[in-house]
């Protein structure tokens, strides 16, 4: 799905540089490597929520000006991720439906058995006591992973024919902070 209506989503800053790896005494000459980074900040509308980016990092490469390289996209939050897969919306519930199982929410009942039995004993995730009650977000960022490196050729991102880009929220409701860092030639 993309940005919930009353999601935010909104840059910070870009910045670009141009290094040449050959400039130094002694080394070979070589094309230079150019640096951009973008930062964008979330707010989702929902607790978990899947907002497609795709648009947001093509945007970042056409504006580092590079023609080969590669772009890093990460969530600068332990409780986010960012995934690679097809944008339809049943397959993101049918992800979070297998998350829930995997690493169950407890603000909210288990899906099933296998669901409560795959929560910590005694029933409530250690990192709670600290007042949190976010412990699936963790594991589901674990499951998830935090980042991905998507090729770009002839400036632009090279995808299968399905794949986006996407900011997985798993506990929503304050600014969480992505890094976008393309590198290339």
């Amino acid at each position: 799905m993309t940005a919930a209506q009353g999601s935010e989503i909104t840059a910070i800053r870009a910045v670009s540089k141009t290094v040449n790896p050959g400039s130094n005494p002694g080394s070979p000459a070589q094309d230079p490597v150019t640096s951009h980074t973008v930062y964008r900040t979330f707010r989702t509308a929902q607790r978990r929520e899947f907002v497609r980016i795709t648009e947001d990092v093509a945007a970042a490469v056409d504006d580092s000006g590079i023609s080969e390289g590669m772009v890093l996209v990460s969530a600068m939050h332990i409780t986010a991720g960012v995934w690679i897969n097809d944008d339809e919306p049943g397959l993101q519930a049918d992800t979070l439906e297998w998350l829930d199982k995997l690493a169950p929410p407890s603000w909210k009942e288990p899906a099933n058995e296998v669901a409560r039995e795959l929560l910590p004993d005694p029933g409530d995730y250690r990192h709670h006591r600290g007042g949190e009650d976010n412990g699936d977000a963790h594991f589901k960022n674990l499951l998830v992973h935090h980042q991905v490196i998507v090729p770009v050729t002839e400036g632009r991102l090279d995808l299968g024919p399905w794949q986006a880009i996407f900011y997985c929220e798993f506990d929503g409701g304050r600014p969480k902070r992505l890094v976008i860092k393309v590198l290339g030639e």
